[in-house]
């Protein structure tokens, strides 16, 4: 029997359609106790399941699609229980409710490769409590018991009679909401199968409406002027020119997210790009502004004058220094990294005298509006937001500032806007993955590790995250209150709020079981916007530590492989995933004029650990193949599961060998993809991937490949040419 408890978790009613709801309340969330009817129009607001009396099945995702497979895998888990056939489903896009909260982050928001997990339980309980009750109706029905009747395909059977969902709905919705068990791993008929994904033929016809797709009628299009440097602040302004071009509605300055602009505002998309050009602006950049080498002088000098916080301290690391024979030391450091979605940020937003609605791409609908609130004249209650496709988040989307500027923008034109970014535009004005310095030392003594210490400086993203996230945490208050909460949350990480670990996962959480930890967080803030990066602190902290563990396997004259299962044995699932890996790799056996490279990490719950076999030809440094195993739970479905292992791997094989965003004088040098580039299909090594088998619940899978692929490249390039290289994009000097 499910541990959770009913009454707290499921309502049904009936509605005046006679279907069949199933609404998911989540222990602690104010939704709890909504009772009564739901109307026809808005069943959608706080509600997950509508069976019809037409026999159609409608889902509401309450996890947007990113292309991280949310949309088949949550209708895999519903259609499981509920015995229909996945594409019997269709799925609409969950609006704001707390109904929809992620309950592991307390906000409706989709990140940390958590939906699987969130969802696996909760969702499959809805499923099979819809089915018993359709069951319960079919056996009132024909008054027989309800062992003699069936569930399959959408029907309820019962010997030769057949009742479709649809036409028991209106009776189910009157049945007792019953206790219900799930089924065991064996009765599985599509989890842990693989399945065609739902969205593809959407996505390859072009049915399927991205946020850069949305058209209402009368739209008009806006584009932002900002400030070509962070800090930098408008002095004087020539808006004449571009308010006499042709189809322009509107010019006017804004002020949105604390980012200052210039909205021009057309009939059409290329009118306002064509008008913008001819703004005659001037920006005073600030006499101190960041630049990339400012930036690691300051998280140096950090880490020199300032003890920060102390995240983990386990053994006595200064007695193991003492006594050591030999000491490792080693300074690594990261750049900033952009995100680079393929979709550019774009917002629609359409205001009237009394109500705003938000078509917006994003990983958060709560926050967005909150954001759209924040910049006019709405109350949340009166702002409503639909979340559509989105091309590519990797955490960009999580941050709302592209929603303030068009609900700014439409709400001084009290007409429907679309705003879009250009490339240029979201390249530099991200909120990038941080700059960090990074120095670690290991005492060795008889060539064992008596101690591991790991001190690192860059800012927190917490800073940058409070101003939307506390705010849609207490919708409830007024907007005056916004400010105050989003300081609060700041003030009081750790007692009011959740402890922001990001900065120092993947470092405070280290694995290996040496006799002495000490880890050290400084935060040091450029005042560079900085926000979450597909597998935010372990992206950075992975690529660190597995280099680190290999400088120590080498130093100690001890195979990487070797060095990693010995100091890994209280963790029997890395060891055997570790194995399988070396042996599917054929370890000590590279490719053709190629060298090896290995490195394991954990990440949202799942190992992922990955062999590099890397080619060095002068300066060059290629990729011939990745064998990647991952230990993620249960694979709903494995296709999914190896998509996302191979879509991180590229992702950090772009940044591995291409990511670098730098400053001068507060403004970011690089533009576009011929400056930022991606990695291109030449550059696509061999991918191989394997998921070792498990019935362990699911967990995370979006963001866990890429934490390790740096690290066992650089590996492999050590190996290969013997630089040990201690910093990103990997470079190797002649």
């Amino acid at each position: 029997m499910t541990e959770l408890n009913r009454r707290q978790f499921l309502k049904t009613s009936a509605l005046a359609s006679g279907g069949l709801l199933i609404t998911i309340a989540l222990p602690g969330c104010a939704s709890i106790g909504h009772e009564g009817m739901v109307s026809n129009s808005d069943w959608h607001a706080n509600a997950w399941l509508h069976i019809h009396t037409d026999n159609r099945i409608t889902f509401v995702l309450d996890r947007v699609e990113m292309g991280q497979g949310t949309y088949t895998g949550l209708v895999t888990l519903l259609a499981e229980e509920l015995e229909v056939a996945p594409e019997q489903v269709d799925v609409t896009f969950a609006g704001v409710d707390s109904f929809y909260n992620n309950p592991i982050y307390k906000l409706q928001i989709t990140g940390g490769s958590t939906s699987m997990a969130s969802s696996y339980e909760r969702i499959r309980i809805a499923g099979a409590s819809a089915r018993e009750m359709l069951r319960q109706a079919a056996a009132q029905v024909w008054q027989q018991p309800l062992s003699a009747i069936q569930a399959d395909n959408g029907h309820v059977h019962f010997q030769q009679q057949s009742l479709s969902y649809g036409e028991l709905a209106p009776l189910a919705a009157q049945q007792s909401v019953p206790e219900v068990t799930l089924k065991s791993a064996g009765q599985f008929k599509r989890i842990g199968k693989p399945e065609q994904r739902l969205d593809a033929r959407a996505k390859v016809t072009g049915q399927a409406e991205y946020g850069i797709d949305v058209d209402l009628p009368g739209m008009l299009y806006a584009v932002v002027s900002r400030a070509p440097a962070w800090g930098a602040t408008l002095t004087s302004r020539d808006l004449s020119a571009a308010q006499q071009a042709q189809g322009v509605v509107a010019v006017f300055e804004i002020t949105a997210a604390g980012r200052q602009g210039i909205a021009v505002v057309a009939e059409r998309y290329w009118q306002a790009r064509k008008a913008q050009r001819l703004l005659k602006l001037q920006w005073q950049t600030p006499e101190v502004a960041p630049s990339t080498d400012s930036i690691i002088s300051l998280h140096r000098q950090a880490l020199e004058q300032n003890s920060g916080d102390r995240v983990r301290d386990e053994g006595d690391f200064e007695q193991a220094l003492a006594a050591s024979k030999q000491v490792l030391e080693a300074e690594y450091q990261l750049p900033h990294l952009a995100h680079a979605t393929l979709e550019p940020q774009n917002c629609v937003v359409d205001a009237r005298a009394n109500a705003m609605e938000v078509w917006a791409p994003t990983q958060s609908a709560s926050m967005a509006r909150v954001a759209a609130g924040r910049h006019s004249r709405y109350s949340l209650d009166d702002i409503k937001v639909h979340t559509t496709w989105i091309g590519g988040g990797f955490g960009r989307r999580i941050m709302q500032e592209y929603v303030s500027e068009c609900a700014a923008i439409a709400d001084h034109m009290q007409r429907p806007v679309k705003l879009i970014w250009s490339r240029e535009e979201d390249t530099q004005h991200d909120f990038y993955r941080p700059a960090s310095v990074h120095r670690l030392a290991a005492a060795i003594k008889d060539g064992d590790v008596q101690g591991w210490q790991h001190r690192l400086a860059h800012p927190k993203v917490f800073e940058w995250f409070a101003d939307d996230a506390a705010p849609a945490q207490y919708p409830f208050m007024p907007k005056f209150m916004f400010p105050a909460l989003a300081s609060a949350g700041k003030a009081g990480e750790g007692i009011i709020a959740p402890s922001d670990t990001s900065a120092y996962e993947g470092a405070h959480d280290l694995p290996y079981d040496f006799k002495s930890l000490q880890v050290d967080f400084v935060h040091s803030d450029p005042g560079v916007p900085v926000g979450y990066w597909r597998a935010v602190g372990h992206s950075h902290n992975g690529f660190v530590t597995e280099s680190f563990v290999d400088e120590l396997a080498h130093h100690t004259q001890t195979d990487p492989l070797a060095f990693r299962l010995r100091h890994l044995a209280q963790h029997p699932p890395a060891v055997a995933l570790l194995k399988a890996v070396a042996k599917a790799a054929h370890w000590g056996q590279p490719l053709a004029g190629c060298q090896q490279g290995i490195a394991i990490h954990k990440s949202f719950g799942s190992w992922v650990a990955q062999v590099a076999d890397v080619q060095v030809e002068g300066e060059q440094i290629k990729v011939k193949r990745v064998v990647c195993g991952v230990d993620c739970g249960l694979a709903v479905n494995p296709d999914t599961v190896k998509a996302q292992m191979e879509g991180g791997i590229i992702f950090a094989l772009t940044a591995a060998l291409h990511g670098e965003i730098t400053l001068q004088q507060g403004e970011v040098q690089q533009s576009n993809f011929h400056d930022y580039p991606l990695a291109r299909m030449t550059e696509t090594p061999q991918l191989e991937v394997f998921i070792m088998p498990s019935q362990q619940a699911p967990t995370g899978v979006g963001e866990p490949g890429v934490p390790p692929l740096a690290a066992a490249v650089a590996n492999a390039v050590f190996a290969a040419s013997g630089q040990r290289l201690r910093s990103l994009p990997l470079r190797l000097t002649a």
